[in-house]
């Protein structure tokens, strides 16, 4: 019985491996665009704001302060030019 679950236990384990590294990638390469990209935070801005808030608290625990309020008043601005 051990030796039919040995292969199925390997499987599981390679796709949970494969789901962590998708995940870190994938985390990374957002976090990435969000830190290069202010066009890309205000786009996450309107559809995920609490994944922003994550990366707002992650940079400032980092001590990367002032990325908040500059969008806020890069952003404030654009509006008040649009009327």
């Amino acid at each position: 019985m051990a030796r039919t679950l040995e292969p199925l236990a390997k499987k599981i384990f390679k796709g949970i491996l494969v789901a962590e590294l998708v995940g870190v990638f994938g985390a990374y390469f957002l976090f990435s665009k969000m830190h290069t990209s202010q066009d890309f935070r205000q786009t996450m801005s309107k559809k995920y704001p609490f994944i922003l808030e994550v990366y707002y608290k992650s940079t400032e625990k980092s001590g990367m302060y002032g990325i908040r309020e500059l969008d806020q008043k890069t952003w404030l601005n654009s509006k008040i030019r649009c009327k």
